[in-house]
């Protein structure tokens, strides 16, 4: 019977750990997705002036004429944190976006150049 119970038990406490860790991979999924959108919104209309406006980036819809066609370069989120930071070539930096702006949208361009 106590070896019955242990089994039990185990099975049991197994179980709640992946009903844990599938609570957990969801939370962060939606966390990934609402940023994603924060992301294509400030790419969008959200910086000034819009990043869309001058790039090229297709899971945005975005089809700017003036700066490289991001969708091509996909360039890594550094990147994208550094070119908003300090700005390049024609591009301005983004002093107008709060740190966590910038980070969200450089994660944005780099994860949705890839798409």
């Amino acid at each position: 019977m106590l070896k019955k119970t242990f089994i039990h038990f185990a099975e049991v406490t197994r179980a709640v750990a992946c009903v844990s860790a599938l609570v957990f991979v969801s939370g962060l999924a939606s966390v990934a997705s609402a940023n994603d959108e924060v992301g294509k919104q400030l790419f969008l209309k959200g910086a000034t002036p819009a990043c869309a406006i001058c790039h090229t980036l297709d899971a945005a819809g975005a089809a700017g004429a003036v700066g490289p066609s991001l969708t091509e370069l996909q360039p890594d989120a550094a990147r994208v944190l550094n070119a908003l930071k300090n700005g390049i070539g024609q591009m301005p930096a983004y002093t107008s976006l709060t740190p966590e702006q910038m980070q969200i949208l450089s994660e944005y361009v780099a994860k949705a150049s890839r798409e």
